[in-house]
């Protein structure tokens, strides 16, 4: 990965003091914030994804553009996705909320494209990560573009339809304990801050590629 400049860093380490207050549970930030649910805690997560998702598309359209794309970066970005998102996020959903929904028979065929695409999702980022480390070339741009059309509408009928429906079939206590178990899994992953540090760490590829500032993206 690259090494940043100096003032970026600074930047960057404040922006993760910034998300560590706004994950920490009630009573653990400066104004004792409310407590995160699950629903929160998974839609804030598929805003990493979507991070990610930049990167790709940026690294993407470099290759196509016959620009010099970082492979490091790439490679970096697929081993964020593959711990984070697959192997962590993907199975918090595997485990507490899709098998919830599929008992109480709710949105089943949606559940069943979302597991197929989770499946699907992790050949293509092996893929991604063997191109890479190959050195790149258009069949990895093709992959990276095939990757980022499949999960931003998987994230957005995630957010939109079986969350909410999760919501509605567990219950108010259960959802509140489901919220302490991600919370408690997370930390056991990744650390205390995992969420805070992975996000740290998406900020740096993406300051690696330009693509930091927010404000140019404005049309």
């Amino acid at each position: 990965m690259r090494t940043v400049a100096a003032t970026t860093a600074l930047a960057l380490a404040g922006c993760a003091r910034s998300a560590q207050e706004a994950r920490a549970p009630a009573g653990e930030g400066d104004a004792g914030e409310a407590e995160v649910t699950p629903g929160e805690d998974l839609m804030q997560e598929h805003g990493l994804l979507e991070r990610l998702l930049l990167v790709y598309d940026e690294s993407a359209r470099r290759i196509e553009s016959n620009e010099t794309a970082d492979m490091t970066v790439i490679f970096a970005a697929a081993g964020i996705v593959r711990q984070f998102v697959e192997e962590y996020h993907e199975k918090l959903e595997e485990k507490f909320v899709l098998p919830r929904l599929q008992s109480a028979r709710r949105e089943v065929e949606l559940v069943a494209v979302v597991l197929r695409q989770h499946e699907r999702g992790r050949q293509v980022t092996e893929e991604i990560a063997r191109k890479a480390n190959a050195g790149g070339g258009p069949e990895l741009a093709q992959l990276l573009r095939s990757f980022a059309r499949m999960y931003r509408p998987h994230a957005a009928r995630e957010d939109t339809v079986l969350f909410p429906a999760f919501r509605a079939v567990v219950g108010r206590a259960a959802y509140r304990e489901l919220g302490e178990q991600f919370e408690d899994e997370e930390h056991r992953r990744f650390g205390e801050h995992g969420f805070e540090t992975t996000v740290t760490e998406v900020m740096r590829l993406e300051a690696a590629l330009g693509i930091a500032d927010l404000a140019r993206f404005t049309p």
